[in-house]
Parts: C-alpha cells; structure tokens; sequence
C-alpha cells in the first residue's frame, strides 16, 4: 500500500514516525474495520490497529482509493484498543 504524506492533518509526537505508521500496516495480524456510523458515510473512512516492528501498537483512520492511503489520525494504542488487538490475535492462533 502506498500513502500520502503530503502535509498530514495530525503532528507526528513523541515515538509516533511515518514509518512506524507505515509498518502498523503491513502487520500481518492487523485489524482493518469500517466503521458503522453514518458520520463517516460521505467519504469512507477506515481504521487500522496494528503494530510496527519495534512491538508498538498504533490506531490509526484512513481513507483509500485502493491504491493510495491517506492517514487521517495516527496514535499510539489505548489500553483497550491493545486488548481488542491481544484478543484478535490469540481468537487467530486459537483457530
């Protein structure tokens, strides 16, 4: 997937590096949802949990014609959003 940095909508802080981003979506255990609200109807938008290389977790919204991503909001996981994540993966290997 290729994304589109140009002049993102959110700072890039602390631990949080475009290519830390970038790699929470090449996980091969991330979760991709769509959201179900009628708030982000007009222009779909996704969210992505998945972890970098180096083991942090980051939530990440999204928008994509199929070929470019645009990172709308980056972040390091919350505390539920790593148990919904931790949760996935063991339902993964369980099966």
């Amino acid at each position: 997937m290729e994304f589109d940095w140009d002049n993102p909508p959110f700072e890039l802080e602390g631990s949080l590096t475009v290519r830390e981003v970038e790699e929470s979506f090449e996980d091969p255990f991330a979760v991709r949802l769509l959201p179900d609200s009628p708030r982000f109807g007009v222009q779909a938008r996704y969210f992505n949990l998945g972890k970098s290389v180096s083991g942090q977790g980051y939530f990440s919204v999204y928008r994509t014609n199929g070929r470019l991503a645009r990172v709308i909001l980056a972040r390091p996981f919350t505390d539920q959003e790593q148990f919904f994540y931790q949760r996935r993966m063991n339902k993964t290997f369980a099966s």
